[in-house]
């Protein structure tokens, strides 16, 4: 999406624009310990960076560079300060998949050989072209937990059991709420149709056994900031008006025309709406719990909707 559309969906849902940061990752050519410095991890967007500062724990400290609501990974501008974080990383995470190429490029301009640079989409073996947004799929997640734990080991063996048991808590209890909502939704709403606004839910609502009937040319249109087919334009509008759909699913961050009349349509025929967005809301907030609100919020909605 464009970065006007994305600042304009902010505005009208009054998302936070403050930061977060947290801490996290490793350094790739010496080994750490408990009187060593902190390594140093830099994550392209801040979902990925608040796992990775969960799992690394003590032992480092991440930035996220795209770390407010405000700002649009797509079209992100990095600066010198993000360029100099990029070179003195130890572990760089990026999303990939073509989502955030600003990123690729500053690791191709400073080629550091002791960095480590982890790339969502080679973790779970997606190519530019596929649905970018993998921190909504489940599965996808626990592949980069893996991944980040396995990186943070070989930066820092002396740390091995402790990046071990950072990922047991995390599995264990920080992301406890979200895996059993994943179920519940699953277990109870199964095969229930639902729209939605753009791809960002495309990849979750398969993990949660809902069958999202919005074309996704639709879906792909409006992530990506261009204009959806008039065919698509009148499906969409024709579920809402047969009631085709129980629950629509929009990203406050990004309610374009097309979209805040879809939400207008299915409100007044007495559909439940309810959000998502993109990166991290609201400020301060973990991965976990930026998840477990939404799903929350949809399970609430799924059982309005259906009175189950």
């Amino acid at each position: 999406m464009t970065t006007s559309r994305w600042a304009a969906g902010l505005a009208a849902v009054g998302l936070a624009a403050t930061g977060w940061a947290g801490a996290g990752c490793a350094i790739a050519t010496s080994t750490a310990s408990a009187t060593s410095a902190p390594l140093r991890v830099v994550a392209a967007e801040n979902f990925w960076g608040s796992i990775a500062a969960q799992l690394a724990g003590s032992k480092a400290t991440v930035t996220s560079i795209i770390n407010r609501p405000s700002i649009d990974p797509h079209d992100y501008e990095p600066t010198p300060a993000d360029a100099r974080a990029f070179a003195r990383a130890q572990l760089v995470v990026v999303n990939g998949v073509g989502y955030d190429p600003w990123a690729d490029r500053l690791l191709s301009a400073d080629p550091v050989g002791h960095r480590i640079a982890l790339k969502v989409g080679d973790v779970v073996g997606v190519a530019p072209g596929a649905n970018p947004h993998r921190w909504y799929a489940p599965a996808d997640v626990e592949k980069v937990i893996a991944t980040v734990t396995a990186d943070l080991q070989r930066l820092d063996p002396g740390d091995a059991a402790y990046f071990t048991e950072r990922r047991r808590d995390l599995e264990s209890s920080g992301l406890a709420g979200y895996h059993r909502l994943i179920d519940d939704i699953r277990t109870r709403y199964a095969g229930v149709a639902v729209g939605a606004s753009e791809s960002i839910f495309a990849l979750l609502a398969p993990s949660l056994g809902l069958d999202l009937v919005t074309p996704p040319s639709f879906l792909t249109a409006i992530s990506e900031g261009t204009e959806p087919s008039a065919a698509d334009k009148s499906t969409v509008d024709a579920q809402i008006r047969n009631h085709a759909i129980k629950v629509y699913v929009y990203n406050s961050q990004n309610t374009t025309p097309d979209v805040q009349e879809q939400i207008d349509a299915a409100r007044h025929a007495g559909i439940a709406v309810t959000t998502i967005t993109e990166t991290l809301t609201p400020a301060g907030a973990s991965f976990q719990q930026w998840q477990v609100r939404q799903l929350a919020a949809l399970e609430r909605s799924l059982g309005q909707a259906t009175g189950r």
